[in-house]
């Protein structure tokens, strides 16, 4: 298996929305690890493009991660606690009103905000296609249980399936499923919490007692995410039960990443001084630097992802254009302060190195 076999046991997360590259999956997978792209969000075509680089840059393993849409998750046990997503003219109606909170930012940026449509699946059939056709190493899911027939179909093209859980639940699941490995996420991860039920409040446990936990009814491997930022915490990870340990916001600010100039001078502005945990930029949970735009709009924001995400997509890409942190999904883990500008080979040695 590519995971448990790693040189170092350094996963670089995937980060969709630009971050990730070929050339930071290279460098990672290149210092012993294993780099990700991150298929979210990306036309098929250009992640067919990302493919082609990292196996023209590097002969190391590399992942890609991919979302799975409501309507392929097949995760549903989690419901019986009286939860359960908004549908229909609820959600369409929540999502209207959302659009309306963020028309004044729209305006000031100077760009039109999209008309919601439900049902988007991020082009997850064709995506789907692609990893398998391109024989990608490891392929990882969050936001979802993708079905036995995918899990399958990876396995007989000697694909290593992951998938992101938030609690032993969620484990157990995705171990009965089939997949190969679990990325155990805690509480302190930067960007999206990778539940697989897109309503349930993630588990706040301690990220070693989870690992701790998910290994005790586990025989594959675990890596764990979230918030690890130290070679102390990396090490009290491994201790804890975990095979590796994945690290997104300390490669930020690498020179390999795709980090917008806003977004690399926010994370080292002292102004900004914690992170929260919101659905204001997508209607899925994920942990951000806290700003004016997070603060004023998060009660407001429903759980309604991808339409939310849609619907400030327009804003973000204005921001960024316009070298202005104001309105930029700042997604950052607790440990975002030790995020520095060195090569991605540097973040690796650092955390995991010896």
């Amino acid at each position: 298996m590519v995971i448990s076999s790693l040189a170092v046991p350094f996963v670089g997360a995937p980060m969709a929305g630009g971050p990730s590259t070929p050339e930071l999956a290279a460098a990672v997978s290149e210092a012993g690890g294993l780099g990700f792209l991150a298929g979210g969000y990306l036309p098929t075509p250009q992640l067919a493009r990302q493919i082609a680089d990292v196996w023209d840059t590097s002969s190391r393993p590399f992942g890609v991660n991919l979302f799975v849409p409501e309507s392929a998750n097949t995760f549903t046990t989690s419901y019986a606690a009286g939860l359960a997503p908004l549908t229909g003219d609820l959600r369409a109606q929540a999502v209207s009103r959302y659009r309306e909170s963020l028309l004044p930012e729209a305006e000031r940026l100077g760009v039109e905000l999209p008309e919601a449509v439900a049902g988007d699946t991020d082009d997850w059939d064709r995506k789907l296609d692609l990893v398998v056709r391109e024989k990608v190493p490891v392929v990882s899911f969050t936001f979802g249980l993708p079905g036995p027939a995918v899990l399958v179909e990876l396995r007989r093209a000697g694909i290593e399936a992951v998938v992101t859980v938030s609690d032993v639940e969620e484990a157990e699941a995705a171990i009965e499923a089939g997949v190969d490995v679990l990325v155990v996420q805690g509480p302190e991860a930067g960007g999206h919490r990778g539940t697989l039920d897109p309503v349930k409040e993630p588990s706040t446990e301690d990220l070693a007692e989870l690992v701790a936990a998910v290994r005790e009814g586990s025989t594959v491997p675990i890596v764990a995410a979230g918030g690890i930022a130290t070679r102390a915490r990396a090490r009290q990870l491994l201790d804890a039960g975990a095979t590796a340990v994945q690290v997104g916001t300390a490669l930020l600010r690498t020179p390999e990443a795709g980090t917008s100039l806003a977004y690399r001078r926010a994370l080292a502005d002292p102004s900004l001084t914690r992170t929260v945990v919101t659905r204001a930029w997508s209607g899925r949970l994920a942990r951000a630097l806290e700003t004016d735009f997070v603060r004023e709009r998060d009660g407001l924001a429903p759980a309604a992802y991808p339409e939310v995400h849609h619907l400030t997509s327009p804003i973000r890409r204005a921001s960024a254009a316009a070298d202005d942190h104001r309105c930029l999904a700042l997604w950052a883990g607790t440990g975002w302060r030790e995020a520095g500008d060195v090569p991605a080979a540097v973040v690796v040695g650092r955390i995991v190195g010896d």
